[in-house]
């Protein structure tokens, strides 16, 4: 997918000059966490957040360090928060020159960008013009939406088995002895794994194949240096509930 397929278009917008009690009114009335900041000619000149309204001297929350600290950060970066705390217009708070993306942008790209600059919004701008912004939000919505059940008219017993072991057997944590078993929908998965974390991504890969109703986890750990092993939790439970009823 791309990002003009998730985007949310029709973006409330603020200008430098907007009030900071006026930007903030706008992001609580529409509940939204961010506004891209446009200048007069429309162009994409900075962006701001939530984030940008934390530090503030009207709520009694500015930064307050210690005279030894102050004198390490300098009297330069004292100032610039002086703005940052006190100052009256988005244009002395926001975030200069955002991150941006164009409306071809893929959606790992996307995902990508906003884990490695540690950022929740991304205006999307195509031919120098703001058309949309991409949120965090707008990616969830979109694993809803994807995530639907989807009939899959070739989704019977022998199908579900053959995708589930070939997704099994193509991944590097793939269990050893592997064994895949359908029966009505219901998977019984067998094999032995070296690490436990195996075990939940082995169930998952086979709940994600369409028509699977049930996946019952059979996996031994087994640890490779002495060769001690585990059965499965599932297979443990059972055998104890087996011999209570004795």
């Amino acid at each position: 997918m791309r990002a003009h397929q998730v985007m949310t278009r029709n973006v409330i917008t603020v200008t430098p000059e907007t009030t900071i009690a006026e930007a903030a009114s706008r992001m609580l009335q529409n509940h939204i966490s961010g506004l891209p900041v446009l200048d007069d000619a429309g162009k994409l000149v900075g962006i701001v957040s939530e984030g940008d309204f934390l530090r503030r001297f009207e709520i009694g929350t500015q930064r307050k360090r210690p005279k030894w600290l102050e004198f390490l950060v300098g009297p330069g970066k004292q100032a610039a928060d002086f703005v940052h705390e006190r100052g009256r217009k988005i244009g002395e708070v926001m975030t200069r020159d955002p991150v941006t993306v164009g409306e071809e942008t893929a959606l790992d790209e996307l995902v990508q960008l906003m884990e490695t600059k540690h950022i929740k919004r991304l205006p999307v701008v195509q031919d120098g013009r703001l058309t949309g912004i991409i949120t965090r939000a707008n990616l969830m919505r979109a694993v809803v939406n994807l995530a639907q059940d989807v009939p899959d008219p070739t989704a019977n017993d022998d199908h579900i088995r053959a995708r589930i072991t070939r997704l099994l057997m193509e991944a590097d944590w793939r269990p050893a002895a592997l064994e895949v078993t359908v029966r009505d929908g219901i998977v019984h998965l067998h094999g032995l794994i070296i690490d436990e974390r195996a075990r939940q991504a082995c169930k998952v890969a086979a709940e994600n194949v369409e028509g699977v109703k049930e996946v019952h986890d059979h996996l031994c750990y087994v640890d490779t240096w002495s060769g001690f092993y585990l059965e499965s939790p599932e297979d443990v439970a059972r055998q104890k509930e087996s011999e209570r009823r004795k």
